[in-house]
């Protein structure tokens, strides 16, 4: 497999599909994640463990591994519990991401205990926190992350309305500016010219999922160009 550290400085390409969306299937996910290291992709963000599984017969890029599932008592949806961690953790991939907000789990569990859970279980694994503010992004490297990502600015109640690119990536310049853990550039990253712009500031690596996998949400940028 591929070294974490070939993803400094590269593009990682985010394979997702939900169960409402047409490309939903870990056999189209395996030749996405395939077409991705084509075009020269250094990593993959997956969800699902039967996903990963799929891609791993298609390509050795690190993947980013997350599982998305609602819970009814907590807003936390990506790899919210030791649940997903345990079902990630049987396809082994380099990084497994979870949702860092500074809000309940379910069950009512902390982030701090979450964490502490997982490094006595998996003391080896590499973390993503998948966060929306710098405060989230603080609190992560205090709790050990090995990654901090930008994946939910704008997303959340707490970032509602924010662009991650608003005044030239002024969040992503002042996390660079106050942090030591690798930062990976996420969420609304959806042009090459932000790409270059964020690996030119100094994030690690940059992932870019709907421009590149998500055809319906591309159609939908053209067919509003349609709309005079």
């Amino acid at each position: 497999m591929t070294s974490i550290a070939a993803l400094q400085g590269k593009l990682i390409v985010s394979c997702q599909a939900l169960p409402h969306e047409p490309l939903h299937s870990s056999f189209i996910m395996g030749r996405m994640a395939l077409a991705a290291e084509q075009g020269g992709a250094a990593g993959i963000r997956a969800n699902s463990a039967a996903d990963i599984s799929e891609i791993r017969k298609h390509t050795d890029l690190p993947i980013i591994g997350i599982v998305k599932r609602d819970y009814p008592d907590s807003e936390v949806f990506i790899t919210a519990t030791m649940d997903e961690v345990d079902e990630l953790m049987g396809v082994i991939p380099e990084i497994i991401a979870l949702d860092a907000r500074n809000t309940l789990r379910p069950q009512g569990q902390t982030l701090e205990a979450f964490i502490l859970a997982i490094r006595e279980k998996y003391p080896r694994v590499l973390l993503m926190a998948d966060c929306a503010t710098i405060d989230e992004m603080q609190q992560a490297e205090k709790l050990g992350f090995d990654f901090i990502g930008t994946t939910l600015v704008g997303y959340t109640a707490e970032s509602r309305g924010q662009l991650i690119e608003a005044d030239d990536f002024a969040l992503i310049r002042k996390a660079l500016a106050t942090l030591k853990t690798p930062i990976i550039a996420e969420g609304n990253i959806n042009t090459p010219e932000k790409v270059r712009r964020v690996l030119e500031l100094g994030v690690f690596s940059v992932v870019v999922g709907s421009a590149i996998t998500r055809p319906q949400w591309i159609t939908e940028q053209f067919v509003a160009a349609t709309q005079l």
